[in-house]
């Protein structure tokens, strides 16, 4: 995680107030730095913080992650990482909300998911397992208050396979996720919006099983025979004060007889020395368990009087720990200790001796970057198993040249590892010596079969080339550890740039269109169809003499994309450092290569028949609109970009006898059948409205003949017929939105038309009309709800930010004005619908009657 300055957050609260704190902190005050451990971080993250290790601890989990939303739209960031490392769950720090997980469910639908094993979760979510395949259960709620989600709590615990989770442990992280809702709403009441922006905040959970230290002070009168002491003292030993004081009889029954000869020895030594006694014992308490006790005393003297006859001192009950210290440093095999957040919490003499370092140069810091041969890419999945499910995991690691056995044994708190020495196991690929020259361990050869399988399932998803590759960014750039990505598509025998990541700009601009007679990597690669791979620049640039080379000083691959023996274009990896390439990492990114290629044909066929889909829709929707005096009107349509069927949303203008007639339309579903049917609506529309019907029978007659013509087949609409000379109107409604009503003054408001049910459900449903009335200057703004409805958040928001965007607009032109609206939908690059939209403004004088420009989608 970033540092961050005193009083800064990780966290983003943005919109109007936003330096203001929420009403649930102290008045007056400021977040307080404890003495001696630097500035407390912001309001913010300590929210999260807390509400994660709640839910953990609520429903008996061992870690968990908290998401929330970012300032990318559809983009959910692990803002809180409990009871686990970052650095090796750094993958899932970013999920697309469109994404098939668990997280993005959550989030969408705001229903908590909940899966108690494996099974349960492959069978859901087979690329969740892909990527982590271990045996544990998670359980996912979102966090939502009135209707507006800010992200999603997810726990992490052992699996209970066959057994559903409780209602108690659902209904407990229902509460936290609504409690911490209700907090964020808060903190946002003033406009302020909450978002997450920042790498993951790691946080370690409360250990469940240390024991606590129990002080007490004593008294003992050797003469008397008799032993008083504080609370603490009789509650080490099992009496209460009450009883006080005890005789050394009655104390030494509460005591193995060993430990009270023991115990009698020390008082004859004190009683007869001057000097302080400092002894350490072991001593059976009432709780059956044995204690490991420091015990310091000294005969008490007065000044300057002879010696006294009292032992006093102090009782201290470490607990097992000092025990098990000196029982592990007996054993002839190594032990290390790390918690969730893999930091060395202890090792024996032997791990020491094992390990090739001091214990004070491993305690406290993280084992697989304390320890050099530790810190491979190779071990990284040990460490992930071992900290997801409970059960053990063994391998093999290379010392340096002899090998060591490891075991790692999960608990609650942590990882307790063994090592011994041990023979050098049957499979040992070179990356497991040297770091970055293969693909490692047998786990790791599973490691490299669910890779191509998470990337196969996540390039199913994507149907544009701009998707398959940001797909090939989120999966195979960190799979390798690459940090540059560019893919080159062929077209015309030459090669276009058409995604690239992590260069310098402009430096790839001197490759663009290159053609496949070019002496250059990336272009040998497609033409031989023969993979290349440098370990580090100085071998690309002895290869190809003269090729421009970037600031890098790493690696490079290159891959060639062929589909079905056919060329499509070329891959190309960059990574920071010099590396080697194993033989089965060239395997795999081959194989890769090729999913790749595949996913891309696909894509541009894709990109082909959509063209062609778009000019289908375009063709059915009016390509001008009329001009008449006193009133101007400007229509917008954007297609969806999330699938490859047309959408059946319609805007129109017609001139009729009564007046003019203004509708927009959106048809249930997409594909050619709902662009047919929209077509039909929308000639039924126009025809109904030149033969001098009213509103009421236009929308009435439109309603029987979908019936008539696709029976299960719905749609929406909303129909106005506008005097322009007085702004008198009559507007019907048929289940679609209210339009939006701005003054002169530049109030907006949401018109309520009564309306009827959608058509298509019943033929004698009834439509009554509204009447109201334009001024000189106000406008009319109907649109359908893809440009109000967004994943996560309720309709009706959508709807109050388009209110206050036309209210904020003045007196903008009105094509500005429809540009202003529909801009914030243009720039998500993942709409999931069509946005139809259609704006009349009204006069006070007869408008130009020259022929106008075009008005229509764009």
């Amino acid at each position: 995680m970033r540092s961050t300055a005193a009083g800064e957050h990780p966290g983003k609260v943005t919109g109007k107030g936003a330096g203001r704190r929420h009403p649930s902190a102290r008045a007056g005050a400021e977040p307080v730095a404890a003495a001696g451990v630097g500035p407390a971080p912001g309001e913010l993250p300590m929210v999260l913080a807390q509400a994660e290790v709640s839910a953990i601890e609520a429903v008996g989990g061992f870690a968990g992650g908290l998401y929330m939303r970012s300032g990318t739209p559809e983009l959910l960031r692990l803002a809180v990482l409990a009871g686990l490392p970052a650095k090796l769950f750094q993958h899932w720090s970013r999920m697309h909300v469109n994404r098939p997980f668990p997280h993005s469910d959550v989030y969408r639908s705001g229903r908590p998911v909940y899966l108690y094993d494996a099974e349960e979760a492959m069978r859901c979510y087979p690329q969740l397992m892909a990527g982590l395949p271990f045996p544990f259960a998670s359980l996912y709620v979102p966090v939502t208050h009135e209707r507006e989600t800010f992200g999603v709590v997810a726990v992490l615990r052992p699996a209970t396979p066959g057994l559903p989770v409780d209602e108690g442990d659902r209904r407990r992280l229902r509460e936290v996720g609504a409690n911490l809702a209700g907090t964020l709403a808060a903190m946002s009441a003033d406009g302020r919006r909450i978002e997450w922006d920042d790498e993951p905040m790691a946080v370690t959970l409360p250990s469940v099983t240390a024991p606590p230290v129990r002080i007490g002070s004593f008294d003992w009168d050797l003469e008397a025979g008799t032993v008083t002491g504080d609370e603490g003292w009789c509650a080490i030993l099992g009496t209460t004060p009450d009883r006080l004081p005890v005789t050394v009889d009655a104390l030494a029954a509460r005591i193995e007889p060993e430990d009270a000869y023991g115990l009698w020895a020390l008082a004859r030594q004190a009683a007869v020395s001057d000097r302080p006694v400092n002894r350490r014992m072991r001593l059976q308490g009432s709780d059956g368990r044995p204690h490991l006790l420091e015990i310091t005393g000294r005969r008490g003297r007065p000044r300057d009087g002879p010696p006294g006859t009292h032992l006093t001192g102090y009782l201290i009950d470490l607990g097992a720990g000092p025990v098990v210290a000196e029982a592990a440093d007996r054993l002839p095999h190594g032990v290390c200790n790390v918690d969730r957040l893999g930091r060395i919490t202890y090792l024996n003499h032997r791990a020491e001796t094992l390990l090739g370092l001091p214990r004070t140069e491993l305690v406290g810091r993280v084992l697989w970057e304390a320890v050099p041969w530790f810190a491979q890419a190779a071990y990284e999945d040990h460490y992930r198993a071992a900290l997801l499910s409970s059960d053990p995991v063994h391998f093999a690691v290379n010392r340096g040249g002899d090998w060591l056995s490891v075991s790692l044994f999960p608990g609650a708190d942590g990882l307790t590892a063994t090592l011994s020495p041990g023979e050098h196991p049957a499979y040992a690929p070179e990356s497991v010596v040297a770091p970055g020259t293969g693909l490692g361990s047998p786990a790791d050869r599973a490691v490299a079969l669910y890779r191509p399988v998470a990337l196969a399932i996540a390039l199913t998803e994507a149907v544009t080339a701009r998707q398959v590759s940001a797909v090939v960014t989120e999966e195979l750039l960190p799979a390798f550890g690459g940090r540059q990505l560019a893919i080159y598509l062929l077209s015309n025998r030459h090669l276009h740039l058409a995604w690239e990541t992590g260069f310098p700009r402009g430096f790839l601009s001197r490759f663009e269109g290159v053609g496949l007679d070019a002496k250059l990597p990336g272009v040998e690669t497609l033409t031989s169809g023969r993979p290349l791979f440098f370990e580090s620049m100085q071998h690309l640039a002895a290869a190809y003499p003269g090729i421009p080379l970037d600031a890098h000083v790493g690696a490079r691959a290159f891959l060639p994309l062929i589909a079905s023996g056919r060329p499509v274009g070329t891959c190309i990896l960059g990574f920071d450092q010099p590396r080697g390439f194993g033989p089965e990492e060239r395997t795999v990114l081959t194989a890769l290569a090729g999913l790749i290629a595949q996913a891309l044909q696909r894509a541009r066929r894709y990109d082909s028949e959509a063209a062609l889909a778009r000019g289908l829709q375009d063709a059915l929707l009016p390509r001008r609109l009329p001009v008449v005096d006193h009133v101007d009107t400007v229509g917008r349509y954007l297609p969806g970009t999330q699938g490859m069927e047309v959408g059946g949303d319609w805007y129109d203008v017609v001139e009729t006898g009564q007046g003019l007639a203004i509708v927009i339309g959106d048809v249930q579903g997409h594909g050619v059948s709902a662009a047919a049917t929209m077509g039909q609506l929308r000639s039924a529309v126009r025809a109904l409205a030149v033969s001098g019907h009213s509103p009421e029978e236009v929308m009435s007659g439109t309603n029987r003949l979908l019936i008539d013509l696709d029976p299960g087949q719905f749609a929406s609409c909303c129909y106005i017929v506008l005097d322009p000379a007085t702004g008198s109107a009559q507007a019907v409604r048929a289940g679609h939105l209210q339009p939006l009503l701005r003054h002169p003054d530049g109030r907006t408001d949401v018109l309520d038309l009564p309306g009827g049910v959608v058509l298509g459900v019943a033929a004698d449903a009834a439509y009554p009309a509204t009447g109201l009335r334009l001024a000189p200057g106000a406008v009319l703004a109907l649109f359908t709800d893809g440009l109000v409805e967004q994943p996560g958040t309720d309709i009706d928001q959508g709807v109050e930010s388009l209110r206050q965007t036309l209210s904020d607009v003045g007196s903008s032109p009105l094509a500005e004005t429809a540009d202003r609206l529909i801009n914030e939908a243009r720039r998500n690059a993942d709409r999931p619908d069509d946005i139809a939209l259609l704006l009349a403004a009204r006069w006070s004088e007869p408008s130009d009657t020259s022929p106008r420009p075009h008005r229509g989608a764009r």
